[in-house]
C-alpha cells in the first residue's frame, strides 16, 4: 500500500517548494521567489514519500527555452507528451521509443518526488542522472509498497567520478517509523486531488501550471 490510490485522480500543485539536488553544494536547494534567490537546505533533511512519477524536462537550445512533459506513474506504459515552451511538439508517445528525439533535444528523464517535510509542507523533489539511481536502489531496496511507512532522510552526499568530472549524489536512508499516519493523509488527499486535475486536463491546460515550475528550476 503507499499513500495514494494510483488511479486518475482533482485541483493546484500543493507542492510549496520545488527542490532539486545540487552536485557541487551537495545538498538540495530551491528557488524562493519572494527573496529572488536560491535556498541551500543543509543535511540531514527529512521528509515522507507520499508518491513518485517520471517525467522529462531539459533545456532547448533550438527554441531557448525550458522542456517539459507531463507526469506519469507507469512510464512503460503511459505516454508523455514533450514540449518546449517557446519551441513546441518535440515528442509524443512512450518515453523508450523516443529516447534518441528527447535527448537530442536536450530533455532528460527525471523522477518528480512529492513528499511531506517536517515542519509538515509538501515539496516536490527532482531527481536526474545519477540521483535517479541512488533513489532508484534505496526504493528497490525497501521496496515499492513501503515507503509510506517510515520518514525518510538524507544525511549525506556520495562523491562520484565520471572521466575528469567530480559529482555528488544523496543518499537516502529509512530514519523513524511514521507514528501517527492521520497527521500526514490530509497532505495525501490533497496531492491526489491535484492529480485527478492534472490528469484529465491534458497537458495543454495544465502547461501554465508547470511553466512556473520549470522557471523556478532554471533559476539555477
Amino acid at each position: 500500500m503507499s499513500w495514494l490510490e494510483r488511479e486518475e485522480t482533482k485541483s493546484k500543485n500543493p507542492a510549496k517548494k520545488f527542490l532539486s539536488w545540487k552536485s557541487e553544494e551537495k545538498c538540495f536547494a530551491y528557488y524562493d521567489k519572494e527573496k529572488e534567490e536560491n535556498v541551500l537546505i543543509d543535511l540531514p533533511f527529512k521528509f515522507v514519500i507520499l508518491e513518485h512519477y517520471h517525467t522529462v524536462k531539459g533545456w532547448n537550445d533550438a527554441s531557448e527555452s525550458g522542456i517539459y512533459s507531463n507526469e506519469v506513474f507507469q512510464i512503460g506504459n503511459e505516454e508523455l507528451q514533450v514540449k518546449s515552451f517557446k519551441g513546441g511538439k518535440i515528442a509524443e508517445g512512450l518515453y523508450k521509443d523516443n529516447k534518441p528525439t528527447i535527448v537530442a533535444a536536450g530533455g532528460h528523464y527525471a523522477r518528480s518526488i512529492y513528499a511531506v517535510t517536517n515542519d509538515l509542507e509538501i515539496i516536490n523533489i527532482s531527481l536526474k542522472g545519477s540521483g535517479v539511481s541512488s533513489y532508484s536502489d534505496f526504493i528497490n531496496d525497501i521496496g515499492d509498497g513501503n515507503f509510506d511507512k517510515n520518514w525518510i532522510e538524507v544525511t549525506e552526499a556520495k562523491e562520484l567520478k565520471k572521466g575528469k568530472v567530480n559529482y555528488s549524489i544523496p543518499v537516502f536512508k529509512k530514519s523513524t517509523a511514521i507514528k501517527d499516519r492521520s497527521k500526514l493523509m490530509p497532505f495525501a488527499e490533497e496531492l491526489q486531488d491535484y492529480m485527478i486535475d492534472y490528469k484529465s486536463e491534458g497537458t495543454e491546460v495544465v502547461r501554465a501550471k508547470q511553466k512556473q515550475e520549470e522557471d523556478d528550476d532554471l533559476a539555477f
